[in-house]
């Protein structure tokens, strides 16, 4: 969903739920998450970072099949981030002013701003960009909330495409994202808007699909499977946007296993990871997959992929925890709150 935050994990959930009352943000991929972070002093703006020019859109990319990972070129350099912001909504009277000014390189917005169909215009983006700042637009590849403007003719015209419901954000669903009608009727489109409103790059949240989805949807497909297909459509993602802006960015958030899918680091240019340090709220994260998790984002990482880490914690030990293990992962970290819809300071 887009009011709250989850992962391969949802254990911490009920517990926040319990704490958090009223908590709505959207589409997560980490477990539960806090609901508020201690305060941080804020550090010095970060150089700016120049983002990319647009260029006019060539023609169409070529469809992939599931199993197929379409080639796909990335930036001429490895970007280089050190600093971002993650605010999903609570923008101060519906404008990204505060996120224009604040210290970061790099900032993840939803594609609209009420999480509907009030998508962000040029001339909004264009003013962040404006401050030395690269803007993703944020929005979920494996899944629909029934609040997303696509969601009714989805379910009138192409019910089938919905699979079960996501038990711990009721009003959310799985959907079989390996079929063509899921890439004509929703993500291209979602596409087409980020690139329409200027955006720099997407930020693709609920990759971990391929391991939530119900096996009576999945038609047969085992999870090898799933996870071929969820990566073949990130990569169309890839050779999409990039055959129209060359430099797009691509960061799916979670599921960094999906390396291991051959094309797929290739087709990415960063990769987003909750609670590598913190599982929701100040709990550190010591799990086998925290682990597992870990490994994958270095790996990554150490493939010229640049990494957006986000966790959520409250305690001001924690979050200085927290940065301390980004800086020492050459990760681009924040530490905020469960719901997104406030900024927090970089990591110092």
């Amino acid at each position: 969903m887009m009011f709250g935050r989850r992962g391969a994990v949802l254990v911490g959930l009920i517990a926040v739920v319990a704490l958090v009352v009223g908590v709505v943000l959207a589409t997560c991929a980490g477990p539960g998450r806090a609901p508020t972070a201690g305060s941080v002093t804020p550090p010095a703006p970060a150089p700016p970072v120049t983002a990319p020019p647009a260029s006019g859109p060539p023609p169409s990319a070529p469809a992939a099949s599931a199993g197929t990972l379409p080639r796909s070129s990335g930036p001429a350099a490895p970007v280089r981030i050190s600093s971002w912001a993650y605010q999903l909504q609570g923008y101060a009277g519906g404008r990204l002013d505060q996120i224009a000014a604040g210290p970061y390189q790099l900032a993840v917005v939803d594609l609209a701003r009420d999480a509907h169909a009030d998508y962000f215009r040029a001339d909004e983006i264009r003013k962040v960009r404006g401050s030395g700042k690269r803007v993703l637009a944020y929005f979920e590849i494996g899944s629909i909330e029934e609040f997303r403007p696509e969601y009714p003719a989805l379910r009138r015209d192409a019910g089938d495409l919905i699979a079960n419901e996501w038990d711990d954000w009721p009003g959310e669903y799985f959907v079989r994202y390996w079929d063509e009608r899921w890439w004509e009727r929703v993500i291209r489109g979602r596409v087409d808007q980020a690139l329409k409103a200027g955006f720099d790059g997407v930020y693709l949240d609920t990759p971990l699909a391929y391991e939530e989805i119900d096996p009576a949807y999945a038609r047969g497909r085992d999870r090898e499977a799933l996870g071929a297909a969820m990566a073949a459509l990130i990569a169309r993602i890839s050779a999409y946007a990039k055959a129209r802006r060359p430099g797009f960015l691509i960061v799916p958030q979670n599921s960094p296993e999906l390396r291991r899918f051959g094309g797929y680091t290739r087709a990415i240019d960063g990769i987003a990871m909750e609670e590598l340090f913190y599982r929701a709220t100040d709990e550190p994260c010591t799990e086998d997959f925290c682990t597992e998790n870990l490994a994958d984002t270095r790996a990554l990482r150490d493939a010229g992929k640049f990494v957006l880490s986000v966790d959520y914690a409250t305690r001001p030990a924690d979050i200085r925890s927290a940065c301390g293990r980004y800086r020492n992962e050459r990760f681009a970290g924040t530490v905020t709150v469960l719901e997104l819809d406030r900024l927090t300071p970089p990591c110092t």
